[in-house]
C-alpha cells in the first residue's frame, strides 16, 4: 500500500513537472528588458526565448519572430534548445515506464520486475531534471554576468524571465517525483516476502524427512 501510495505521488509529481518543462521551453519569456536608469519609461518590451523574439508594445500589442537561423544564436541558446527538447522527450519516456510496471497496471506480471521498472522510470525522471537544470542555470548565469557587466549598455540588460523560474519549478517537481519513484523500489516499502528454510526431523520409524519452517 505504501509503494502505491509513493508510486502515485511521484507520478503525479514528476507528469506535472515535465508539463512545466514542456511549457518553459517553449515560452519566449527566457530573457526580458531590464527596467534601469534611462530605460524605465520605455514604449516597448523585449522577450527573448528559444525559439522566438517577442516585441510586446505599451499599447498591448506583441509581435514574434522565429530565429532564422540555428547557427546564428548564441552558444547558450543552441544548447539550451538542444537540452530542453531532450528532456521533454526523456519524460515521455519515463512516464511509459513507469506506468508499465505501475501496481496499478497489469502490463507486467512479475513484482519484482514491476519493481525495477519503477526504479528505472524513476531514474529517466532525474535525468530528465539534470538535463533542464543544465540550461537553465547556465542561461541565468549569462544573464547576471551581462547585467552587471559595465561594458553592456543598458538598453541591452536583461533579466531573469518566467520560463526559467517555472523551468527550475519544473527541475523540483522532476527531481522530488523520481527520487520517490526510486524509493518505492525499496524492499522496506514493498514488504519483504517472508522466507523458509527447510530443516530436518526423525520421524517414530528412524525416517528422515523435511520440513518447511518460516523464519
Amino acid at each position: 500500500m505504501l509503494a502505491a501510495c509513493l508510486e502515485f505521488l511521484g507520478l503525479a509529481l514528476c507528469v506535472t513537472g515535465s508539463l512545466l518543462a514542456m511549457v518553459a521551453c517553449g515560452l519566449p519569456m527566457w530573457k526580458v528588458t531590464a527596467f534601469i536608469e534611462s530605460n524605465i519609461v520605455v514604449a516597448q518590451t523585449i522577450w527573448d526565448g528559444l525559439w522566438m523574439t517577442c516585441v510586446v508594445q505599451s499599447t498591448g500589442q506583441m509581435q514574434c519572430k522565429v530565429h532564422d537561423s540555428v547557427l546564428a544564436l548564441a552558444q547558450d541558446l543552441q544548447t539550451a534548445r538542444a537540452l530542453t527538447v531532450i528532456s521533454a522527450v526523456l519524460g515521455v519516456v519515463a512516464l511509459a515506464v513507469t506506468v508499465a510496471g505501475a501496481q496499478c497496471t497489469t502490463c507486467i506480471r512479475d513484482e519484482a520486475v514491476k519493481a525495477k521498472v519503477v526504479n528505472a522510470g524513476g531514474i529517466v525522471y532525474i535525468v530528465s531534471a539534470l538535463f533542464m537544470l543544465v540550461p537553465l542555470c547556465w542561461m541565468a548565469n549569462n544573464i547576471i554576468v551581462d547585467f552587471y557587466s559595465p561594458q553592456v549598455p543598458p538598453s541591452k540588460k536583461r533579466e531573469i524571465g518566467a520560463a526559467i523560474y517555472i523551468g527550475w519549478a519544473a527541475t523540483a517537481l522532476l527531481l522530488l517525483g523520481g527520487t520517490l519513484l526510486c524509493c518505492s523500489f525499496s524492499q522496506g516499502v514493498r514488504g519483504a516476502h517472508p522466507r523458509y528454510a527447510p530443516t530436518k526431523t526423525v520421524s517414530a520409524n528412524g525416517d528422515l524427512s523435511l520440513k518447511k519452517h518460516y523464519v
